[in-house]
Formats: structure tokens, C-alpha cells, sequence
């Protein structure tokens, strides 16, 4: 496993981050994994030197990042791995309990703390942006938050640009504590975060992890326009919404192509693309099959030329952005 240090921070993150939205209850999406079907991969990622692992108090109503916490409790010591998670989407019945307003935010570091039974996360994100909350607001709850030792770090998630660059410069200009990464949707069927996302980041030294690497397995060949078998790919809606366009299959058939000629998987020819992109710190990969951790870490030992990223690349168009909400 390589490590990069995340952003212009001294914290050092596997190059592959274990995204545990996939690890909660089954009750909340068809198909997540109980504790007991999860705890494996916790294993097989530490085993793989993955150090990195993001959760979100949304995901199972909160049973992600309990999960989270027992696993990493269990089979690690705290120093070694570094956990994030995310504030700002819905997580109860009451007018508070969403967005990124300091009551929400005061309430949420202190009940993620809780279940993931630590005393502070290493990466505290804001999950989207809030358009009902003043900006200024937040960014102040959230520069207390890290003050109180309860976050290292803080990091965003999709948003535009401008929205972004803005909270970035008034964290500056007040001497708060800063975004050191984005949380982005980013695959080779959507490239939008190029055009501005990305170039901002780099220029300001923030790291990229993005979400969705093999865009929600639309690369690794889990297509519900053709019948998906697997329980995901039947019932995710956001994969069903996203993908599926005559562009998008013409970009997956070349990767299939490259894979077959490399003698890899297309989501590991998918990866390896990411990984090569420059400002990428780690790509957050879901896995519910013991193979997926297995082929994500064999995507780090990928090269693909110049040719062959610009054959990948070639059919892609502009599309209306997407992953904001």
C-alpha cells in the first residue's frame, strides 16, 4: 500500500480509502451489510494497509459509524488509522436535524463521537452544501469544533466551485481552520469537476478523495438498463439516474477493452485511471464482495500510458452536473 499525505496536511492516507456506507443495516438500503457480514472487510482492508475509512452519520441512521468504530476498535489502535465522517443531511424528524446550522453541527460531532467511540475524527466533512444556512455560520461552528479537539481536519463534499472557493477564502480571512479536502463525485463518465473543481483544489494544495471511482459500478459492468443480477445494482437509484447514456456505454466498452488487453477487470482499468489523475489523494472504493478490496488494491499496480488515457478519454462530452444534492 502507498500513502500520500492528505492535501497540504502532514496526515497520511492509504491511496485507497474504505468508504462504509456499505456497512450498516439492510433495512435502510437493500443492499448494505449487517454487522456481522461487515466486519470482514475491515479486516481485509487493514490487512491491506488500508488506513482510511469514511463513514457519514446518515448512512443506517447512524449504524454505519457504529460499526465503524467497534470494527476499527477491535482490530486496530487508534493512532493507526485515520476516520472520517460527514454532517449535514437529514438524521431526524425535527426542523434541526439537518443541514449545516451550528445546532446541527454542535449536536452531530458529539453524537458521531458517540457511536464511533473515539474522541475525535480525523476528518470532519460537511455533507453538501446548506443553501439555508448562513455560510459564515458554519464555517465557525466548524472552526470550534476542530479547536475543541474533537476533528483534525475538516473536508467538503460536492458543491459548486464558487461555493466552495468562497467558504475556502473567508475560513482565510477569519484565521479559521481550513477545508484541506473535497469529497467529489469523479469517474471517467463524469468529468465535470475538471473544468473548475479540481484545478481550485490543486491550486490550493486541497486533496481530492473522490466518491464514486467506477461510477457506482457502471464500469465494472453492474448496468440495471441490462438486467443487473447483483442486489445494488437493481436497486441503487442514484446509479439508475446517473448512468446509462449512449456516451457512457461508449466509454465503458473501451474500458472493458483496455482491461482485456491488460489482463485486468474494467474496474480496475477504471481505478487505475483515477489513481493516475493528479490532485487524487484516495479514492473512496465501496466493497461488499471480498474481491472488491482484493481488485482495488491490485488496481495500485496499474500503469497506463498516455495513449491509452487519451483512448479512455476520447468519447467523453459535457453533462449537466451532477452529485450536489
Amino acid at each position: 500500500m502507498d500513502y500520500v499525505n492528505l492535501g497540504n496536511t502532514g496526515l497520511k492516507v492509504s491511496r485507497l480509502c474504505l468508504g462504509c456506507m456499505s456497512y450498516g443495516s439492510s433495512s435502510w438500503r437493500e443492499w448494505v451489510l449487517d454487522e456481522a457480514e461487515a466486519m470482514p472487510f475491515f479486516r481485509q482492508a487493514l490487512d491491506l494497509g488500508i488506513n482510511f475509512f469514511d463513514t457519514a452519520d446518515i448512512y443506517s441512521g447512524g449504524e454505519s459509524e457504529c460499526i465503524t468504530g467497534k470494527a476499527l476498535g477491535l482490530m486496530a489502535r487508534r493512532e493507526d488509522v485515520v476516520i472520517a465522517t460527514k454532517v449535514g443531511l437529514r438524521t431526524g424528524e425535527g426542523p434541526n436535524a439537518r443541514g449545516l446550522s451550528r445546532k446541527h453541527i454542535m449536536q452531530s460531532i458529539d453524537a458521531s463521537l458517540k457511536r464511533l467511540g473515539t474522541d475525535y475524527v480525523d476528518l470532519y466533512q460537511i455533507h453538501r452544501y446548506d443553501y439555508t444556512t448562513p455560510i459564515e455560520e458554519t464555517l465557525e461552528a466548524l472552526n470550534d469544533v476542530v479547536r475543541a479537539g474533537k476533528a483534525l481536519h475538516l473536508g467538503a463534499s460536492s458543491m459548486f466551485t464558487w461555493q466552495f472557493a468562497s467558504a475556502v477564502m473567508k475560513q482565510r480571512r477569519a484565521g479559521y481552520a481550513e477545508f484541506v479536502s473535497m469529497q467529489n463525485f469523479y469517474n471517467l463518465v463524469y468529468r465535470e469537476e475538471e473544468r473548475e473543481m479540481i484545478p481550485f483544489c490543486r491550486a490550493e494544495g486541497i486533496g481530492l478523495i473522490p466518491w464514486s471511482p467506477i461510477a457506482r459500478g457502471f464500469l465494472a459492468g453492474n448496468r440495471p438498463q441490462e438486467g443487473d443480477k447483483t442486489v445494488r445494482g437493481r436497486t441503487d437509484d442514484l446509479a439508475h439516474g446517473y448512468f446509462g447514456t449512449a456516451q457512457d456505454y461508449a466509454i465503458a466498452e473501451r474500458v472493458a477493452r483496455v482491461a482485456d488487453k491488460l489482463g485486468v477487470k474494467p474496474a480496475q482499468a477504471a481505478l487505475a485511471w483515477l489513481l493516475a489523475k493528479p490532485g487524487v489523494s484516495a479514492p473512496i472504493i465501496g466493497a461488499t464482495k471480498p474481491h472488491h478490496l482484493d481488485d482495488a488494491a491490485g488496481a495500485l499496480s496499474i500503469t497506463l500510458d498516455a495513449l491509452t488515457i487519451e483512448h479512455l478519454e476520447e468519447p467523453y462530452q459535457p453533462r449537466a452536473v451532477a452529485g450536489h444534492d
